[in-house]
């Protein structure tokens, strides 16, 4: 059995307890940022550099809470830490992904996420993936997170 992928991201709530979710280039799914750790980096590092990479906001480190380890699809697991956006982050037409991948027609590079989004937890199902919306659903409340943030 090969070992499972695990995928660190970041939950950002804003002051009313909404998500960033950003949307993934080409495909019909919103996804919190997230990505893979390249080898030897700490989850922490990873979550905080893929924030950047897949929207262009920079967080401190202590900013982040801790969540864990969480079970998310068959092959993949996630960390994630949960941080509150601050003034500055909440304008979220000022994002930008500078993380490329080829678009699958003519490999020609682009961006990764294309728009973001704050989602009230009513409208997660609605843009999330399914995977997504079940964690938040069953194992990770957004309102227990609000209100621990």
């Amino acid at each position: 059995m090969s070992p499972r992928i695990v995928s660190c991201g970041i939950v950002l709530l804003d002051p009313d307890g909404r998500v960033l979710l950003a949307h993934a280039t080409e495909t019909t799914h919103w996804d919190i940022p997230k990505g893979q750790c390249e080898d030897g980096e700490a989850p922490q590092v990873t979550a905080l550099r893929e924030m950047v990479e897949e929207t262009g906001i920079a967080l401190e480190a202590d900013r982040l809470k801790d969540l864990g380890l969480f079970v998310y699809r068959r092959d993949k697991d996630l960390h994630l830490f949960a941080a509150r956006a601050g003034v500055g982050e909440l304008d979220l037409s000022t994002c930008t992904c500078t993380s490329l991948f080829p678009r699958r027609s003519d490999g020609t590079l682009i961006p990764e996420m294309d728009d973001y989004r704050w989602a009230s937890i009513e409208e997660v199902p609605r843009y999330a993936s399914r995977s997504l919306t079940r964690l938040f659903e069953t194992t990770l409340s957004l309102t227990e997170l609000h209100r621990s943030l």
